[in-house]
């Protein structure tokens, strides 16, 4: 019984593509005979007339962490919301008391909040209870403003403690792309870093915290979007 019905599937799928093919015949048809010069003859069809970024759009995430930040948060949600884009923001518990406007804002601006301990310290190098209190503030903090729990945290310096696992109930996001841009002022050294390694589905760490980080972003969205790059949150490169 089980190999009639994969006959009978197979033969349904054949007399579909079989008709799918006549009716695409028919609507090429129709469209050359549209685009016939006046002359006869057919047009040659450009590089230009056809682009490749409409078939397919590659993933990337953009991630910042460290904030929120007073001085240039606001400038980078202003340049992201210009651009379409939606990025991913790994918050100090310690920074999100201190302008929950801005926090309150990245939540309505749709981007996704992760935690990013309290006070940027090594979980690693504390007892669990001590690094509970770090993850714990700063989810609490994060809740008072949104109305919700993250559900992703990034330990600072990637030191997580794995028996932690069961007792803070999160997911840890790392990185992919790391162009160190706490480490300089040159918002085009950053840029170029970034270009020379990313690839699909990668993950890429900034920081909300220099005008030469932001400005990097602006730049890296601008080229990796004429590159045929989609921006989307970890959350999307994780489990899509």
């Amino acid at each position: 019984m089980k190999k009639v019905r994969n006959f009978i599937l197979g033969l349904d799928l054949l007399l579909l593509c079989m008709w799918a093919g006549k009716v695409a015949e028919n609507k090429m048809f129709a469209f050359t005979i549209g685009r016939q010069g006046e002359d006869g003859l057919w047009p040659i069809m450009k590089e230009s007339d056809i682009s490749m970024q409409d078939l397919t759009k590659k993933k990337v995430a953009l991630t910042f962490d460290d904030g929120p930040n007073v001085n240039y948060t606001e400038k980078l949600l202003d340049g992201l919301k210009e651009r379409g884009v939606q990025a991913t923001f790994f918050l100090l518990g310690n920074q999100v008391e201190k302008s929950p406007e801005l926090v309150k804002r990245m939540h309505e601006d749709g981007h996704l909040i992760g935690n990013h301990s309290y006070e940027h310290v090594n979980l690693s190098s504390l007892s669990d209870d001590a690094a509970m209190v770090q993850v714990d503030k700063t989810n609490e903090a994060i809740y008072k403003v949104t109305g919700e729990f993250p559900e992703y945290i990034r330990p600072p310096f990637g030191c997580w403690k794995s028996d932690l696992d069961y007792k803070a109930t999160m997911i840890e996001v790392l990185w992919n792309v790391d162009p160190l841009d706490w480490k300089t002022d040159s918002a085009a050294t950053v840029v170029q870093r970034v270009l020379n390694e990313v690839e699909e589905d990668d993950i890429i760490l900034l920081h909300d915290a220099s005008e030469s980080s932001v400005n990097a972003a602006f730049q890296i969205i601008d080229r990796l979007q004429k590159e045929g790059y989609e921006f989307v949150t970890v959350e999307e490169i994780l489990f899509d």
